[in-house]
């Protein structure tokens, strides 16, 4: 009698076709081998999908609890700024979205603290935060409000508005040359960790719901960790970080 024995793990997809809407970040390959007789005999693949959960049509409307919060996902870029078509593989994850609904805020000590964004706000939101919702033929991400980044008031990054802890920094040049003098390429140039700070948040609240003050300034020049934080791109072609303070390791002078 044959019996089927099923071990998964995962594999790059870089080399898979894309499926229509479906990005290899919505992908997992998984390798099952089947086992006859105590002999294996071959493997194969499966895929699993990781999608959005929808919101059946019969409902109309979504109230977040607490502090959490329902953005409208900002649609993928679908060109480069040269114009140039990007395959669905390309496409950048979007990291804001316009604010459609807010809960009713959340108790810190005795104190009552509000969502501190307001609906129809367009704000940017941390990389992986939240459960992604598709509703009403659009997608959605219910996140805490501390996954909220900052406010985006214009559609450049350099005037994000940053709330609780998050600082906005403007990247420092990468070196064009080494030490002896060798010119570097785009591939070799190592990515700073060095910038200057654009703009800062009101702080994040303590155990009576206060605001604690950030240590760092607009106009200080930091050292912060290499692996954290949002980048983007500003319109002066300068690149942009927002982190939170904490990930701010020193101020240069």
């Amino acid at each position: 009698m044959a019996t089927a024995q099923l071990t998964a793990s995962s594999f790059s997809t870089m080399n898979l076709p894309s499926f229509g809407s479906l990005r290899p970040s919505m992908v997992q390959v998984l390798r099952s081998h089947v086992r006859i007789g105590g002999l294996t005999q071959r493997s194969f693949r499966g895929l699993v999908v990781k999608a959005a959960t929808v919101v059946a049509p019969k409902y109309t409307s979504i109230k977040p609890l607490g502090d959490r919060v329902l953005v409208k996902i900002k649609d993928s870029e679908e060109k480069t700024d040269g114009g140039i078509l990007l395959p669905t593989t390309a496409q950048t994850k979007p990291q804001g979205g316009e604010v459609v609904a807010i809960g009713e805020g959340k108790t810190v000590g005795k104190s009552k603290v509000d969502i501190a964004v307001k609906t129809g706000a367009q704000v940017v939101y941390s990389k992986y935060a939240g459960t992604e919702v598709e509703f009403n033929g659009s997608k959605h991400l219910i996140l805490k409000d501390d996954d909220i980044v900052g406010i985006l008031e214009t559609d450049d990054i350099n005037d994000l508005k940053p709330l609780n802890d998050r600082v906005l920094i403007k990247v420092a040049d990468a070196e064009e040359k080494t030490a002896g003098g060798l010119l570097l390429t785009e591939a070799t140039k190592e990515k700073p960790s060095i910038g200057t700070v654009i703009a800062v948040g009101p702080g994040p609240l303590d155990e009576e719901g206060n605001r604690k003050p950030l240590p760092v300034n607009p106009g200080n020049t930091v050292l912060y960790s290499k692996y954290a934080g949002n980048d983007f791109k500003g319109k002066d072609g300068s690149d942009y970080i927002a982190l939170r303070a904490s990930d701010v390791m020193a101020v240069l002078s």
